[in-house]
């Protein structure tokens, strides 16, 4: 990231105002922050190049010179090569982000054993996606332990954290600058358990089976992740997440998907080609008519427009496409050899282009040895 120009690190555009600037810098700042990546030293390095880029794209007249003679223009003007934080207050304000609470003091939270929502994969044909499906979906869901109240702790009583003294982070120092980063023990709750609870193991819920149908929308495909509202985990206080389901689509043996198009590779005899032809052919949605010129080339693609997957997020259809293979007789009877023949005979020198071109081409070579 760091030979990068300041604007791509930062991901903002040229025309981009202080503000559109200010809150991409926070992003990328948080994403790369060596307390969320411990150890990661190109996370490191991606911290301090975005930093550097601030300095300059904040500071009109630095920009102005950038924007002008590149990075080479800030040489000795205290602008390209400083890798410190430049910019406290907004780093003091990504610290409150990140943190919670004013300078980096985090607050002691409730801290359970999972999370709030949960997640299943199910598999669908290739039809059920195209068209929509009903599903009876099964699933298990997470319930907080009545015991110890999802905290994992017997009779839900916990202790000090010993690492960060009920702090929930703890510091490094690097440099002159001191840095706090979550208490690696207590995840920031600033709480530890000291005995585990007997109900649960420890595990702080109970899993629960439970099944319900889903309506799958006509158009999903693999990488489609679907919302279900108040069917995750539950917390001790009753508040329920959501269950999200992952799409994962079958492949079809003669149709093939991309985004919303369907595509189709249709073999051709060559004697069709050569003639021209109209045939029937299967679409998704039933038969289709297909026109194959005089002509047509191997690989030439014919396309049914708004015939092919339907958008899932309603934005209309895609399209149906058609892919020529020419196909070619693998052997011969002798009559079919004697036809030809004919046919080949029947053109005369339109049947042999290939004539002329060498006749002029041996006569070239032949002047390179006289």
């Amino acid at each position: 990231m760091i030979n990068m120009c300041y604007y791509e690190i930062l991901q903002v555009s040229k025309n981009s105002d202080k503000s559109e600037i200010k809150k991409a810098y926070r992003q990328m700042a948080m994403k790369y922050h060596p307390d969320k990546n411990p150890g990661d030293k190109e996370a490191e390095e991606n911290f301090k190049a975005v930093n550097e880029a601030y300095q300059v794209l904040s500071d009109d007249e630095k920009k102005a010179i950038y924007d002008r003679y590149g990075k080479a223009g800030l040489e000795g003007n205290s602008g390209g090569r400083n890798s410190g934080f430049g910019g406290f207050e907004d780093l003091s304000s990504i610290f409150e982000g990140m943190f919670g609470g004013s300078g980096g003091r985090r607050r002691a939270q409730k801290q359970y054993k999972f999370n709030i929502d949960t997640e299943i994969k199910i598999v669908l044909d290739f039809n059920e996606a195209v068209f929509g499906v009903k599903k009876d979906i099964k699933y298990k869901y997470k319930k907080s332990c009545d015991s110890c109240k999802a905290t994992g702790a017997k009779d839900g009583k916990l202790n000090t954290c010993k690492t960060c003294n009920g702090q929930g982070q703890v510091h490094m120092r690097q440099g002159f600058m001191t840095f706090a980063q979550t208490c690696p023990t207590c995840s920031g709750s600033g709480q530890s358990v000291s005995a585990h609870c007997s109900k649960c193991s420890g595990k702080g819920y109970d899993e629960i089976s439970d099944s319900f149908e889903v309506t799958i929308p006509e158009g999903i495909n693999t990488g489609n992740r679907m919302r279900i509202s108040g069917r995750g985990n539950i917390y001790p206080d009753g508040t329920r997440g959501d269950l999200y389901i992952n799409i994962q689509v079958k492949e079809d043996g003669n149709f093939i998907r991309h985004d919303d198009d369907i595509y189709i590779e249709m073999p051709i005899f060559f004697t069709q080609i050569a003639l021209g032809t109209t045939m029937q052919i299967p679409g998704i949605r039933g038969e289709l008519e297909l026109v194959v010129p005089k002509g047509t080339k191997d690989k030439d693609q014919i396309k049914f427009r708004g015939k092919g997957c339907k958008n899932v997020n309603g934005r209309g259809y895609g399209d149906f496409i058609v892919q020529i293979k020419i196909q070619y007789p693998t052997e011969l009877n002798s009559e079919q050899i004697e036809l030809l023949t004919k046919l080949q005979s029947s053109f005369g020198v339109e049947s042999t282009p290939h004539e002329d071109m060498f006749t002029s081409m041996f006569g070239k070579v032949k002047k390179w040895f006289e």
